[in-house]
């Protein structure tokens, strides 16, 4: 299976997260409740992270300096960690609250642009067997967490 797929699939399954998440975050009603829902989403979108950076981006990092957006993924991805570190720090419900719901939003945003620009590009710039190669890879490195 092509890395592209895998990934897509992923972020079927955290758009399903995010939905939850967007729903029971309002209705939390301690700074541990919002923050343990944040641990949760941080543990399983963090492997995907640094998987999707190591395997995908870095073979196309020349592409997005040619398009303007070498910077703005790193960033986005940078950002979205930070997001959780100052969430395991926030003193207040309010603010942990607001923090997790940024996250989320920013996790959207960003997938939404790998979907529309990244994902095409690497289907358009590597070959399929390079792609499959990568699935392969990645499911290796899955296997291996497991373990």
């Amino acid at each position: 299976m092509k890395i592209t797929n895998i990934l897509r699939a992923e972020h079927t399954v955290f758009h399903h997260l995010f939905d939850h998440v967007e729903a029971a975050t309002p209705r939390l009603k301690t700074l541990a409740e919002v923050k343990s829902l944040a641990a949760l989403v941080d543990k399983v979108m963090a492997p995907h992270s640094q998987t999707e950076d190591e395997l995908f981006i870095d073979p196309l990092e020349h592409c997005f300096e040619q398009i303007g957006h070498r910077e703005t993924f790193h960033h986005e991805h940078a950002l979205i960690e930070e997001t959780f570190v100052k969430l395991r720090k926030a003193k207040s419900l309010k603010d942990a609250k607001r923090l997790l719901l940024g996250a989320v939003t920013a996790s959207r945003k960003h997938f939404d642009k790998e979907e529309r620009i990244v994902f095409p590009l690497a289907e358009r710039v590597l070959k399929a067997k390079t792609l499959t190669e990568l699935g392969k890879e990645w499911v290796k490195r899955r296997a291996a967490m497991l373990k």
